[in-house]
């Protein structure tokens, strides 16, 4: 174990603040002598020893502690970020660790499944230190983010407060969605995961980051396309749980392990939630439903520490600084300082500091189109009213349907398409990377486009819409895609989220019940519950839904036969038959809110 003390100069920090010669000029801190101490062993319940770098103030005392937890190694995460560094700034200790089986620490890594005793074993080993004051707080994005959750859920008696960002609330929004197995963690694993694990035990292939992505890039179409599933073999070898998660079917019990959903009762952490519109599909819906569990688990408390932030943001921290997401440009007002949103968050309740975050707006969220925040005291946002688009008249390839405000009258009315597995409809821009001009698919004949005539006013959606799609399909099984756009006036059709939580698989309609296979010419409703956004349509644009069985390779294909992606190779082509007249009213639900942004 290394120990080396630096000396490392604070922010500034405004101490007076003068004009002289036109330049403002800030007091700054003294600098702050920070103590390092890498690999450090800290042991867990079944003896294993992860280890943690530890950052800590040089002066005499005991401090509140601020824990993250990564797979994809300590070492480089204050290279990225200077969240770490101010934190020892602002008087916390930080640790640093890797969880079980990654670069430093012991044990074999099996995601996500061991950190909820890991992570409470971490968050008391960190309060019982000698440099500790035992208040402890969590932070960090995606992987390090779940592991707060899976952590809190074991309701460690120290875990004061936590950020846990961009990160999920049930497995059935993020391995699979909708009962569709989410294709982007075979890219997760080869780029992050299995450079690690070659070096560790030897296997041929690249055993860098900059390898794996070189290689990937080379051979993604290959890796993507590959069926079944299973087949895989290229993964094996460093990841054998991944084909453990295929074997299990979403509604399965098995995956209760890293359910949130019910548990919210389990941890009485503060909780900052946040997540971005453009983040991986499980982001803004696991944002929203860990923080209304979080209230409605601490109903009668006056103060529910328990906040939502929501940005214009694709994945990443370094994303929450940006004002682009893909082509759409949100303005300066759309950036925020994370660190300073981390720590302030922690300077409330892990110091208990009085810096006034319980009495702000516990809702916070940007409304795309408008570029501008709405501050609120609830979610769904108080005054949000439900809006019906009804699917109304028959679409075909380059001829959009139309959607209207009133419900159909005709009795017989319907669009129908072919759906390919093997061509299969082909995303052009890269995954979860913000808004992009998606006009040109309106011309595929594999999809179905219905949009609404030009808007008379500005209409703000903001929350969660339900798309109800009346289906028949000659196929026992089908995927159902129900995509929202913004269309502009020179006919750009733009996406108000990255694909997943707008889709479901026929079969799984039933999220609660064991697979049903549909039956030829029937008609069944799909309820899509999940397609969330905050977007203002702007006076006259177009609000469009396209539709399609297919949106590849972010999420696997379902090949129409009735057996599973996962065991077989064979596809086969399926009419899917959408039905919008007087019995069947296809729809989309919007939440509308009229009331004036301030």
């Amino acid at each position: 174990m290394k120990k080396i003390l630096v000396v490392v100069l604070s922010l500034p920090v405004a101490l007076a603040a003068v004009h002289l010669g036109g330049v403002l000029w800030y007091g700054v801190a003294p600098a702050v002598e920070i103590v390092k101490e890498n690999d450090v062993a800290v042991p867990m319940r079944d003896g294993v020893v992860l280890r943690a770098d530890i950052w800590r103030p040089a002066s005499d005392g005991k401090f509140p502690v601020l824990v993250y937890r990564t797979p994809y190694d300590k070492r480089r995460a204050p290279e990225s970020y200077a969240t770490y560094r101010k934190a020892v700034e602002r008087g916390y200790v930080v640790v640093m660790q890797d969880v079980r089986g990654r670069y430093a620490s012991g044990g074999e890594f099996l995601p996500y499944q061991q950190e909820g005793q890991d992570g409470y074993d971490t968050i008391e080993w960190a309060a019982a230190q000698p440099w500790s004051n035992g208040a402890v707080g969590t932070f960090g994005l995606s992987y390090p983010g779940a592991v707060q959750w899976l952590a809190a859920m074991e309701n460690p008696p120290h875990l004061k407060a936590m950020v846990p960002a961009m990160t999920f609330s049930t497995p059935r929004n993020f391995f699979y969605s909708g009962g569709v197995f989410d294709g982007s963690w075979i890219g997760w694993i080869w780029n992050n995961i299995a450079p690690d694990v070659r070096v560790k035990k030897n296997l041929p292939g690249p055993k860098t980051g900059a390898e794996a992505r070189a290689a990937f890039e080379k051979d993604a179409t290959k890796l993507q396309g590959r069926l079944p599933l299973m087949a895989l073999d290229e993964l094996k070898e460093v990841a054998p749980w991944y084909f453990d998660w295929l074997r299990h079917e979403p509604t399965d019990a098995w995956w209760e392990w890293c359910e949130l959903r019910g548990k919210y009762g389990r941890t009485d952490a503060a909780v900052l939630n946040l997540s971005g519109w453009y983040d991986e599909a499980y982001g803004p819906e696991g944002a929203t439903t860990n923080f209304s569990g979080v209230i409605a688990a601490r109903k009668g408390q006056t103060d529910k520490r328990a906040h939502l932030l929501i940005g214009p943001w694709v994945h990443g921290v370094g994303a929450t600084k940006e004002t682009k997401a893909g082509a759409r440009d949100f303005g300066p007002q759309s950036a925020i300082d994370y660190d300073e949103v981390v720590l302030r968050w922690m300077d409330r309740y892990v110091k208990g500091i009085e810096n006034g975050m319980d009495r702000e707006k516990p809702v916070r969220v940007f409304v795309m189109g408008a570029n501008i925040w709405r501050e609120a005291d609830a979610w769904p946002i108080p005054g949000t009213q439900a809006k019906a688009l009804y699917l109304s008249s028959t679409a075909s390839a380059g001829q959009p349907g139309k959607l209207n405000w009133s419900a159909p009258q005709k009795d017989s009315t319907a669009s129908s398409f072919v759906s390919d597995p093997a061509n299969p409809v082909t995303d052009p821009y890269p995954a979860y990377s913000g808004g992009h001009d998606y006009s040109a698919m309106a011309k595929r004949s594999d999809l179905l486009i219905f949009e609404t005539a030009p808007l008379a006013q500005d209409t703000e959606v903001t929350g969660n819409l339900t798309a109800e799609i009346y289906l028949s399909c000659n196929a026992p099984d089908t995927d159902l895609w129900v995509k929202l756009m913004d269309v502009s006036p020179d006919g750009a059709a733009v996406n108000l989220m990255s694909p997943g939580l707008d889709v479901i698989r026929a079969s799984y309609r039933n999220a609660k019940g064991p697979r049903e296979l549909l039956q030829p010419g029937r008609v069944y409703k799909l309820e899509l519950k999940n397609i969330i956004t905050s977007n203002v349509f702007k006076k006259a644009h177009r609000i469009r839904a396209q539709i399609s069985a297919t949106f590849f390779p972010h999420f696997s294909r379902n090949p129409h036969t009735g057996k599973l992606e996962m065991e077989s190779a064979e596809m086969r082509k399926a009419t899917i038959r959408i039905h919008h007249n007087k019995k069947y009213p296809s729809r989309i639900v919007l939440p509308v809110i009229s009331r004036p942004m301030l």
